[in-house]
């Protein structure tokens, strides 16, 4: 019998699921491994678990979606934080730091009272989280790898190192140099260094390494003559959770 597979959302844009959407050919080989029995972006098709493995992208923003995530767990035997907002949090908890009626008038207008809500938590303040595919949006291809290393029965293995380390390999110049403020010398690699390779910076959307030399990274923004204030509000983009916390 194939393992059962079920992806599921909260509080998120859905665009880690369009990465999986955009494995195209190599999706329909994965199919085949698996019997996918809930996918609401891919097909109307819902069956209730219990499920061998389940993916969940987006944040925990309203009291009711935490009874929820709840009973995705209890019906899962691994659970999958798929992206940032899942993760991390992620951009939505940028939110905590505000005021919160504020923020909900902002947004829902004069019906604010209809849509009420909570501070913006990642999956892991709510349920105990088996493995994290991070990114905004995820990697496919590390998709893949989390999913096959899981029907192997192996163990899932993130990169432990900071994304600086895939910019020498690409043989970068280092954002700093250009004037940027710069998460990687304490973000999690496996993107390849996208964003520096690009011109840009690194924002952090893959979290954390398991021991971040923030210290290292305090004397670069020394270094460079950084505003304290201006550095927070980068290290929110994505790590606001990290802050504020509950």
């Amino acid at each position: 019998m194939k393992p059962k597979v079920a992806i599921f959302e909260f509080g998120c844009c859905e665009g880690c699921q369009l990465q999986l959407v955009n494995l195209e050919e190599k999706l329909l080989d994965l199919v085949e491994m698996v019997d996918v029995v809930s996918w609401r972006e891919a097909s109307s098709e819902h069956h209730e678990g219990p499920y061998d493995v389940t993916f969940v992208e987006g944040t925990i923003t309203r009291e009711e979606e935490i009874e929820r995530l709840k009973k995705i767990r209890e019906d899962s035997k691994f659970l999958i934080a798929l992206g940032a907002c899942a993760h991390l949090g992620g951009v939505n908890c940028n939110k905590n730091v505000m005021d919160q009626e504020e923020v909900r008038r902002y947004v829902y207008g004069d019906k604010a009272s209809w849509f009420p809500s909570i501070l913006a938590r990642p999956l892991s303040a709510v349920v105990k989280v088996d493995y994290a595919i991070p990114g905004c949006p995820i990697d496919k291809e590390e998709f893949l790898q989390v999913v096959t290393a899981l029907l192997l029965g192996k163990e899932v293995r993130l990169p432990n190192y900071p994304v600086c380390v895939e910019c020498k390999k690409a043989n970068n110049i280092c954002v700093f140099e250009k004037g940027l403020f710069c998460l990687g010398p304490i973000t999690r690699a496996g993107c390849g260094a996208r964003c520096p390779s690009f011109g840009a910076r690194c924002i952090g959307c893959r979290g954390l390494v398991d021991e971040p030399n923030v210290e290292a990274h305090k004397e670069v923004m020394t270094t460079y003559g950084l505003d304290l204030e201006d550095v927070m509000k980068k290290y929110r983009l994505f790590w606001g959770y990290l802050e504020v916390g509950k």
